[in-house]
């Protein structure tokens, strides 16, 4: 019956059912099949989304579509322009460093990849920067939207691994600055090479207006990150208050919202948020037939069987396998899977649990810049107008980049753990 629960989940997927679908219909094969109560699968499916961390996914979301939406993430990059101009390829390091800020406020790679494009990828067209690297660029600097707080992925993670939501937000600074600055140094190697441009001087009464406009932007962060981290309100009321600030911020101080923008927002949300429960309510049940037939088991005892149980190798089978699976499946759709999947094997080689979730962001955050499933290219490809293929070429240099920084973390976990250690004591 593990088996068959299996290879049925495969098969649908090759078909081309929607992976939710997929999820449940082969649980409920194996269900029916084995003679379960099916008295049993509309409590397992509230069970699966019956919990209070997930009440930050819809309000991150909603918050991310008012930052692209609400003018806030165009004055941030137009003050980080104005500072950051001056040097030779300056646009596409404004590029980056408004990607890691506008991570900081909407815990979506697809949104962090569509509010800097749609701001900046006329401009760098303008400056006469190559389309296809500055589409790239930005494609690829959207993964850290998933890895610097706060970050959709890792509530996910948090209610499946069981841990704090404040101590992985917390984890993720490190890999998600490093990844900032391998793609800055990049950027700025390809710049000199190909002689990219630098922005006019700004002067200081110019920067501090632009300052000033962009500040009530810059202080969401700080009020998100700020009372999570002090203790003021939890991770899913840091995402409700994100939500009304936005708004705020949106409506009567940047007077860029109205009505109609703000119901097609809320409406997006919605889809978006019941497409993502739908599939934490199937994999519920998928887990369980999981765990019933012990699958993770058998697999932490091949992985181990296989490396010979050496930490290093099990963790790059580990590495292997999440950027396959991140490059043909949607971001929350294979963290709901392979988490459980592989929980086992780290249990097993006495990992923590917190690094091991920063190892799954990071790696399936790659994934959403590689081809052939890349949500980020998708939203570049969209604001630009060139192909996936075109896209695809100029960011390889860039995926390479990001890999390294994934095996970083991977195998020296202090990067990520420092931290929380630091704040938190053991963890």
């Amino acid at each position: 019956m593990g088996a068959l629960l299996v290879v049925s989940f495969l098969v649908m997927l090759l078909l081309g059912i929607p992976i939710a679908l997929s999820i449940g219909a082969s649980a409920l094969i194996v269900m029916a099949l084995s003679g379960m109560p099916l008295e049993a699968l509309p409590q397992t499916l509230f069970s699966g989304v019956n919990s209070f961390a997930l009440v930050a996914v819809p309000f991150f979301i909603l918050a991310g579509d008012i930052l692209a939406q609400g003018g806030i993430s165009e004055r941030i990059v137009a003050f980080a322009e104005a500072t950051l101009g001056r040097i030779r390829g300056g646009l596409s390091i404004v590029s980056i460093v408004a990607s890691m800020f506008i991570a900081a406020i909407s815990g979506s790679g697809a949104a962090t990849t569509a509010a800097v494009g749609s701001a900046l990828l006329p401009q760098l067209k303008k400056k006469g920067y190559d389309l296809d690297f500055s589409a790239a660029l930005i494609a690829s600097a959207g993964t850290i939207g998933v890895v610097i707080p706060p970050s959709v992925p890792m509530v996910l993670y948090a209610v499946i691994a069981g841990v704090p939501v404040s101590k992985l937000f917390m984890a993720g600074f490190a890999p998600g600055f490093l990844m900032g600055g391998i793609l800055i140094l990049y950027a700025l190697y390809v710049a000199k090479k190909r002689k990219y441009p630098a922005s006019e001087k700004v002067g200081f009464a110019e920067k501090t207006r632009l300052f000033l406009r962009a500040l009530w932007g810059i202080m969401t962060p700080v009020l998100i990150l700020g009372g999570i981290f002090s203790g003021y309100f939890t991770p899913s009321e840091a995402a409700a208050v994100a939500v009304v600030y936005s708004l705020f911020v949106a409506i009567f101080v940047y007077k860029a919202m109205d009505f109609k923008k703000l119901y097609a927002l809320i409406v997006n949300a919605g889809v978006t948020s019941s497409l993502i429960m739908f599939i934490i309510a199937t994999s519920k049940i998928f887990g369980w037939q999981l765990a019933f037939y012990r699958i993770p088991d058998k697999v932490a005892g091949a992985v181990l069987a296989l490396t010979g149980g050496t930490p290093a190798m099990v963790y790059l089978v580990i590495v292997v396998l999440i950027l396959i699976a991140g490059m043909f499946m949607e971001t929350a759709s294979a963290l709901i899977i392979l988490t459980p999947i592989f929980l086992p094997s780290i249990a097993g080689l006495g990992g923590n649990l917190i690094h091991f979730g920063l190892i799954v962001t990071v790696g399936l955050a790659i994934g959403m810049a590689t081809p052939p499933v890349a949500i980020d290219i998708y939203v570049a490809s969209a604001i630009t107008g060139l192909s996936l293929e075109e896209i695809s070429r100029p960011i390889i240099p860039m995926i390479v980049a990001l890999v390294l920084v994934f095996l970083l973390v991977t195998y020296l976990p202090g990067l990520s753990l420092y931290l929380p250690k630091l704040v938190y004591g053991a963890i």
